[in-house]
């Protein structure tokens, strides 16, 4: 089996890589990714001077290159992680997210037609979903209706629409699934836990927005690795698939634990003005996953020293 990773040199995608080399030791991989801010081929270094990994630099949006590269490497499989992932810089500038996230999605699915791909799976995000109540206990199920309030979020249930008009209209076999909030080790220090574990480490101000009290559900990059291994195994072609650890919580309060693991006072967090549209809370019912045999193997209670430990050692 030959599969496709795009986005493989980012911080789930480098983790999949490294699950699935580890895991399927007769297949080989080609990773794709074009190398932006978020991209290093660190994340993979030791993999790189195998036989069983080609790296191949490029971007999704380039129809040209993608086919050129379809035709090259023949691959049977494609897991699409590749995309622009950060809110905040969706609401500043948002037209790369509509390029990457959507453009560069129907580019690979008309490949993947083109060359008679097994399967194209779509990593997508909670976000889709919108928001939920703080109070009340609902959860996001497969059926939850798309209320996207960022343009990031936008954009990956715009792409998401996409992948699932390629399964109805043409045949394609793909799927989907929709993760929460992932940590873990390798992450580009923009998102929560590597930022405020950088800056607590030089005795800088840590900015929380607004109370704090938004609502994460926190899953380890590991086990979404898993699920994504388990849907490409036991997986109905045409289906979303939800991932959650069932670990909600609150923004705060995570920022307090690292800062207890670290040894660093609570005095350094700063509130700061709350982020446009900032979702209150999201909450995965991974059920319909369940079924196929996936449970989530980490806890934030014991996984996060570990974690944060890691970027003590390797942040900068």
């Amino acid at each position: 089996m030959k599969i496709l990773v795009t986005g493989g040199c980012g911080f789930i995608g480098s983790h999949f890589l490294r699950y699935m080399m580890d895991t399927y030791t007769n297949d080989s991989f080609i990773c794709l990714d074009a190398l932006t801010y978020a991209g290093n081929k660190n994340n993979i270094a030791d993999f790189l001077h195998g036989s069983r990994l080609t790296m191949v630099e490029g971007n999704v949006r380039d129809a040209d290159f993608v086919d050129d590269l379809f035709t090259t490497y023949t691959p049977d499989i494609v897991v699409h992680f590749a995309a622009e992932t950060h809110v905040d810089r969706s609401i500043t500038g948002p037209q790369v997210f509509l390029e990457t996230n959507v453009i560069g999605t129907g580019i690979l699915l008309d490949a993947c037609l083109r060359h008679g791909i097994e399967r194209f799976h779509h990593v997508s995000t909670d976000e889709v979903y919108g928001t939920l109540p703080l109070q009340g206990g609902s959860l996001f199920t497969e059926q939850s209706p798309l209320k996207p309030t960022s343009p990031y979020a936008a954009s990956k249930a715009s792409s998401d629409l996409l992948v699932l008009s390629y399964y109805k209209t043409y045949g394609l076999p793909v799927t989907i699934s929709r993760c929460s909030n992932n940590y873990g080790t390798h992450q580009y220090p923009e998102k929560l836990i590597p930022l405020m574990i950088q800056k607590a480490l030089q005795e800088e101000a840590l900015p929380v927005y607004g109370d704090g009290l938004n609502v994460r559900d926190w899953i380890h990059v590991v086990d979404h690795c898993r699920a994504i291994d388990v849907i490409l195994q036991k997986g109905k072609v045409g289906e979303v698939y939800n991932i959650g650890a069932r670990e909600e919580i609150s923004n705060i309060d995570l920022v307090k634990r690292m800062l207890n693991v670290l040894g660093k006072p609570h005095e350094l967090i700063t509130y700061v003005p709350d982020r446009l549209g900032h979702d209150l809370r999201y909450a995965i019912d991974s059920s319909k996953l369940e079924i196929l045999g996936w449970k989530r193997e980490y806890t934030v209670d014991k996984a996060l020293e570990e974690v944060v430990e890691w970027y003590r050692e390797n942040i900068r």
